[in-house]
């Protein structure tokens, strides 16, 4: 009956280096043994595998189908093997060989994907996967371990995960560089007057912060446009209308080509963000890497305050 042991796969390895040189005698030279070792080693695995692997024909060997189909197995398993030395790597640098990670839409076009980056710069078998998802979504996929860790938005509670404020961003308003605004070194709440708006498609407008602000001030707006969040900063660029939204996805989706300003807006309107993970990760070495590099790239963007985490 075929086994597969330790001793054969060192037959598997010399019918290998046999199988890509051809003869005995090259494939002794490759290996640094005899030829008769070679010989006796590939008698031994046909043996216990029952299969014949060559045709014997004048001093010659002639490789059979079924050495074919082994020879590709043998690279298969290989290619395991070597993954399995990659994933060893990974665990030894992140204390994990993968990383599932939900994260909210603001994070999730330029911040969160640098980070991803940085993980792979550092090991390219590290397997990481990356859901978009809403903060509430995002809470709900860690808490059911659908998602190792999560980016949100702050606050939440949850008598499962543990929350780490990581900072907070001031938002600024958005417009065109031509429009007559432009000119202005911080936009009021009140300048918003007879502006069209370009806003997040929230599920209820009460949730929508913007629309909160202007109509508390009982500031009058020309219209709105609500949009996915990804389709924001376009819309401004293409003049549809201006808006107040966080500096990390604006930054994150502008391009130079989009000719769009950004100004300080008043009264402040604040967004934090932060991670969210089971009890069990919170000695993942991963984190401390993650921690470390988000708090580099936050050094980039505009109005951002790091929480005290971060500065420690």
């Amino acid at each position: 009956m075929a086994d597969v042991n330790i001793h054969s796969l060192k037959a598997l390895a010399v019918f290998k280096t046999l199988f890509e040189a051809g003869t005995a005698s090259q494939a002794a030279r490759t290996l640094g043994i005899t030829q008769s070792g070679v010989s006796r080693s590939l008698a031994q695995l046909e043996e216990n595998l029952g299969i014949q692997l060559f045709l014997r024909e004048k001093n010659r060997l002639l490789a059979t189908p079924e050495a074919r189909e082994l020879y590709d197995e043998i690279l298969r398993l290989m290619g395991n093997i070597e993954e399995l030395r990659h994933s060893v790597l990974a665990l030894k640098e992140f204390g994990t060989s993968r990383l599932r990670i939900a994260a909210v839409p603001g994070l999730s076009f330029g911040f969160v994907p640098r980070l991803v980056a940085a993980l792979l710069e550092e090991n390219r078998q590290f397997s990481v996967s990356l859901d978009m998802m809403s903060s509430h979504e995002v809470q709900l996929a860690v808490e059911s371990s659908h998602a190792d860790i999560g980016f949100v938005t702050l606050p939440i509670t949850s008598r499962v995960l543990r929350v780490e404020p990581w900072f907070t961003s001031e938002a600024l308003c958005l417009m065109p560089q031509a429009h007559p605004l432009a000119t202005q070194e911080c936009i009021d709440v009140q300048d918003l007057r007879d502006q069209h708006l370009v806003i997040s498609n929230q599920p209820s407008i009460s949730t929508n912060p913007l629309l909160e602000l202007v109509a508390s001030h009982r500031v009058r707006i020309a219209g709105k446009t609500e949009a996915n969040i990804g389709t924001i900063t376009a819309l401004v660029a293409n003049h549809v209308g201006i808006t107040v939204m966080n500096p990390i996805t604006a930054q994150d989706q502008l391009a130079q080509r989009d000719s769009v300003v950004m100004r300080p807006f008043s009264p402040s309107m604040t967004f934090s963000f932060g991670l969210v993970y089971r009890n069990d990760w919170k000695q993942a070495r991963v984190l401390a890497f993650l921690r470390e590099r988000g708090q580099a790239q936050l050094a980039g963007y505009p109005c951002v305050a790091l929480d005290e985490f971060l500065c420690e």
